[in-house]
């Protein structure tokens, strides 16, 4: 029998590998201690994963060459465009559409999301 429980964080941050492996023996604890299993299980702790969308300088980072989706404003018009990331700079967010680089600015940038990649 296999016991799973997913964690969050309250605020919505990320959950890391020490926050499981320090939510795991209290539970371990309290499930012994209730007794609602007279046989053997494991015990997995886990988070949901990351989140579809890029925010710190090391998402960018991590996802160089991903498939992404960039949610922009442009004339007041809501714009989107996908293609592969390339790079975030100060000023802008590169990505790569079919060998070409395009640039938008990042402070017209609302989101940046991974997405599947298309066949």
């Amino acid at each position: 029998m296999t016991i799973q429980v997913q964690i969050r964080q309250l605020g919505g941050g990320d959950v890391c590998l020490d926050d499981c492996a320090r939510f795991t023996s209290p539970m371990d604890e309290a499930l012994e201690a209730s007794q609602l299993f007279t046989e053997a299980y494991v015990l997995e702790i886990s988070s949901p994963g990351i989140g579809d969308q890029l925010h710190s300088d090391q998402d960018f980072l991590t996802f160089r060459g991903f498939p992404v989706e960039i949610s922009f404003r442009n004339n007041g018009s809501e714009l989107s465009q996908a293609g592969l990331l390339h790079e975030r700079s100060n000023e802008h967010v590169h990505i790569n559409i079919k060998g070409r680089i395009q640039q938008i600015p990042r402070k017209a940038v609302t989101c940046v999301r991974l997405t599947s990649p298309t066949a």
